[in-house]
């Protein structure tokens, strides 16, 4: 079992923005509801956000639409500018930033928190360093025509975040929409709000009124009357597969474009040869174990070869047992909290349904003994060993520190499981023969592969999924010409 650290959770307050950003202004909700926003490793209340409704999101995308003229004809070299001038406001800011990820999601500072809010500054900086890319194609098609493409922005950009990575993720779809000359309206988590509130503010001083507009609220109301909304010319989701499809039919009312990064259940195939240390650690890291496996990237189908299963088991139990679970304030923790009650039920109903399989081996953790959450949500690292691939553990996203370890023989029996999956977004392969490695990377059904590594995106990539993982991509320069940009052609008649 994972240790815990020896301090109860740090109480600490919030001192920054707990309103809307709308039209320049930080405005309540228009009918002054709340929401309260809890902190899952202490249980306490540590603000209040607006409860945004319909009326909030439609003078939201009104503030959009009324700054769209100027900001799409403002110079692309202008608008990447101002991006970099955040990036580099959010970088003296990124301590007060991770801290407030840290006290709302959960996650442990050290590991997670302050990466992300660093991630934040350079994603700022690395599109509006691209913000001059957005170059169209001339097209030859003969010596008395001039025919060439135009790059253009869409128009008001409709962005729904999850509360797993709310600041990065935020700061992506922020960047992406705004150096390609879009303006946006950014609906964020409800659970997690009050980081992206202070990276908008952030925001807010570098920017043109309107341009950036952040509302809080529920998915089922805020979300819905954005995905619905006759002035949005664009959506971009992160989150679950299931209000995705929710996404996309509210799209066909309005006919707008969408991109969707959704739910994996990402494989991981480690051959024969990948004894290393490094496999193992980069097995925990693609886990993504300090983020409390809370990650549609999380490599959570471990396909070991038989031969190396008892040893390879043995050793990541091992260095699993000395993850420190905790404080996410502490300077010494590796997994914080999960984020609420709902999502601590649900991590926990499927360590309960993998204890009820049979021949199933529980090669560490299991149900939390505060199955209360009394005390926070703290749910430690869970491992099944000896699953079968049709197991609902094993096809179902659990979205918590839960890994399953499935052995194999045949590399293609490998990858025919890997592939038996309704998900595709990332997946994980381990060998030191680049060439099996290869094959087998190529093979599996992901948008996102990793080979000998388990770290997380980079800047530059275009990351996104396939199946019903999504599609569009994110994170890179054509991301953000194929998602936030359409073509204008234009044909001149030379001879005329």
């Amino acid at each position: 079992m994972a240790r815990d650290t020896a301090t109860t959770p740090t109480t600490a307050t919030y001192d920054g923005p707990t309103k809307m950003l709308i039209a320049g202004e930080w405005r309540d909700a228009a009918d002054h509801e709340l929401i309260a926003v809890e902190n899952p490793a202490t249980r306490d209340v540590i603000a209040q956000v607006p409860r945004g409704r319909t009326a909030d999101v439609d003078q939201a995308v009104r503030s959009a639409n009324e700054a769209f003229p100027a900001w799409r004809a403002t110079p692309p070299r202008e608008r990447g500018r101002m991006l970099s001038a955040i990036g580099a406001a959010l970088e003296i800011e990124r301590e007060s930033i991770a801290r407030t990820i840290a006290q709302e999601t959960g996650n442990a500072i050290r590991p997670q928190s302050r990466p992300e809010a660093n991630t934040a500054a350079d994603v700022f900086k690395y599109f509006g360093g691209l913000a001059s890319e957005l170059k169209g194609e001339t097209i030859p098609l003969n010596n008395q025509l001039l025919s060439y493409n135009l790059r253009e922005p869409l128009g008001v950009v409709g962005a729904i975040i999850p509360w797993n990575s709310p600041v990065s993720l935020g700061a992506i779809k922020i960047a992406m929409a705004l150096a390609a000359g879009n303006t946006l309206v950014l609906k964020a988590a409800e659970d997690a709000p009050l980081a992206v509130l202070r990276m908008a503010d952030v925001c807010a001083k570098h920017l043109p009124k309107g341009v950036l507009n952040v509302v809080t609220g529920f998915g089922e109301e805020a979300g819905r009357a954005l995905t619905g909304h006759p002035g949005i010319r664009k959506l971009s989701f992160t989150g679950s597969t299931e209000v995705g499809r929710d996404v996309i039919r509210a799209s066909a009312d309005t006919i707008v474009p969408v991109s969707l990064e959704l739910g994996g259940k990402s494989p991981v195939i480690v051959f024969p040869d990948a004894t290393d240390d490094a496999a193992i650690d980069g097995v925990i890291s693609g886990m993504r174990f300090t983020r409390q496996g809370q990650s549609c990237t999380a490599g959570s189908r471990l396909f070991l070869h038989k031969s190396i299963v008892d040893d390879f088991l043995g050793r990541l139990v091992g260095r699993l047992d000395k993850l420190v679970v905790g404080d996410p304030l502490d300077e010494r923790t590796d997994m914080g909290s999960l984020i609420n009650r709902k999502q601590f039920d649900r991590v926990c109903g499927y360590i309960e349904d993998g204890l009820g399989q049979p021949n199933v081996q529980v090669a560490m953790g299991g149900l939390p003994d505060d199955r209360d959450g009394a005390h926070g949500f703290f749910v430690h690292p869970t491992v099944f060993a000896n699953v079968s691939n049709d197991w609902r553990i094993a096809r179902e996203e659990i979205f918590g520190p839960v890994l399953c370890v499935i052995p194999w023989t045949d590399v293609e029996d490998a990858i025919r499981m890997a592939n038996q999956s309704h998900y595709g977004l990332a997946a994980f392969v381990w060998s030191h023969n680049i060439s099996a490695a290869l094959n087998a990377a190529h093979a599996i059904e992901a948008g996102w592969v990793q080979v000998n590594q388990g770290i997380g995106q980079i800047l530059g990539q275009s990351y996104g999924g396939v199946k019903e993982s999504g599609f569009g991509r994110e994170m890179s320069l054509e991301g953000m010409l194929e998602g936030f940009t359409q073509r204008r052609s234009v044909t001149i008649n030379l001879a005329f």
